[in-house]
C-alpha cells in the first residue's frame, strides 16, 4: 500500500521538476519587443528560462532556405513545443514534425489556404496558434495612404517574392487600387544588394508613395528600407510595427503585443496536456495605427489632421 501511494507521488514531482524545452522558429532577424512581451507573459505563467524552462531560439534572418535545416534541427533536440513566426516558418516546421505540437506566433498567411490547418474552428493535427491576417488589411494599408496624400495615383510596392504571403498582400493591395484609381508598380526584392536599385526604380515611374510587405528578406532589413524611404523623401506605409519604430512613416496591422501575449496562454495549456487538434487558430481582434510625424517632418509631409485623429498611436 505504501509503494502504490509512493510511485504515483514520485511521478507528480518528477512532472514539477521537468525542464521544458520550447523551440522558436522565424525568418526574422532576432528577438524583438514581441518576443520579451512572450517571455515576460511565460513568466508569469510560471515558465522562467534557466529554471524551469528554455527556450531554443532559431533565426533564419532573412533565408528562406535556411528555415528547413533550422526547423529540422529543433526536432532532433526534441523540443516539447514548436513556435513560429510567420507563415515561411510554420510551413518548414510542419514539414518537419506531424506529432511535435507546433504553436503559430503570428502567421501572415491563410494557415488553412496553406494546408496547415483543416479549419481555423477545428485545426486538426499538430498546428494551431494565432494569424495576422496581415495580408487581408492590405486594402486599408492603400486606403490611408490615399487618405494622407489624396492626389494619390501612383504607388510602388516593395515585396519579397520567396515569401509565401507576399502574393496574398499583392493581390489585396491590387484589388484596394482598382477601386481608389492608383495604378501600382511591383518591386520584387531577393537580394538586399538591389535595394537601391529597386527605389531608383521607384522614382524612374514616378511612384508618389511606397507599400512596403513584410517577411522573408524584408523583414531582415527594415532599417535599411527605412532609411532608403526616407532619403528618397517617399511616404511609405508599413506593415511591421518595427519599422516605424525605426524611423518609418506609418505603420497598419494586428496588435502584435497582444499577441504574443496570448500565445504564451497556448504555450502553457499545451504544455499542460491540451492538444493543437482541439484549440482553435485565432485571429486579431486589435489592430493599431502608428503615425511618426518625425518621418513626417523628414521627408517635408504634412498629415491631414483628419488621418491623425485616426491613429490609435503618434510619435511625436
Amino acid at each position: 500500500g505504501a509503494g502504490a501511494l509512493i510511485a504515483p507521488l514520485v511521478s507528480f514531482a518528477q512532472q514539477q521538476g521537468k525542464v521544458q524545452r520550447i523551440g522558436f522558429l522565424s525568418s526574422g532577424p532576432g528577438i524583438t519587443p514581441f518576443l520579451e512581451r512572450f517571455r515576460l507573459e511565460l513568466g508569469k505563467l510560471g515558465f522562467v528560462e534557466g529554471q524551469n524552462m528554455v527556450i531554443e531560439w532559431r533565426f533564419a534572418k532573412g533565408a528562406a532556405d535556411v528555415l528547413s535545416e533550422l526547423a529540422a534541427e529543433l526536432v532532433r533536440l526534441k523540443v516539447d513545443c514548436l513556435v513560429t513566426n510567420g507563415a515561411n516558418a510554420t510551413i518548414a516546421a510542419r514539414l518537419a514534425t506531424h506529432t511535435i505540437p507546433i504553436v503559430m506566433g503570428n502567421s501572415d498567411d491563410d494557415p488553412v489556404r496553406l494546408g496547415l490547418v483543416a479549419s481555423l474552428a477545428r485545426p486538426g493535427g499538430n498546428v494551431t496558434g494565432f494569424t495576422s491576417i496581415s495580408a487581408e488589411l492590405s486594402g486599408k494599408r492603400l486606403q490611408l495612404l490615399k487618405e494622407t496624400l489624396p492626389k494619390l495615383s501612383r504607388v510602388a510596392i516593395l515585396f519579397d517574392p520567396d515569401s509565401r504571403p507576399a502574393s496574398a498582400h499583392i493581390r489585396g493591395t491590387e484589388a484596394a487600387a482598382r477601386k481608389l484609381a492608383v495604378q501600382l508598380q511591383s518591386l520584387e526584392v531577393r537580394d538586399p544588394e538591389v535595394l537601391e536599385q529597386a527605389f531608383q526604380a521607384a522614382g524612374k515611374g514616378h511612384a508618389q508613395a511606397l507599400i512596403v510587405v513584410s517577411g522573408g528578406l524584408i523583414s531582415n532589413h527594415q532599417a535599411r528600407i527605412v532609411n532608403l524611404a526616407n532619403k528618397s523623401r517617399l511616404p511609405a506605409m508599413y506593415s511591421s510595427r518595427s519599422s516605424v519604430l525605426l524611423g518609418g512613416l506609418m505603420r497598419y496591422g494586428s496588435d502584435q503585443f497582444d499577441q504574443y501575449r496570448l500565445l504564451a496562454g497556448y504555450i502553457d495549456r499545451i504544455l499542460k496536456g491540451a492538444k493543437p487538434a482541439d484549440l482553435p487558430v485565432q485571429q486579431p481582434t486589435k489592430f493599431e495605427f502608428i503615425i511618426n510625424l518625425k518621418a513626417a517632418k523628414q521627408i517635408g509631409l504634412t498629415i491631414p489632421p483628419g488621418v491623425i485623429a485616426q491613429a490609435d498611436n503618434v510619435i511625436e
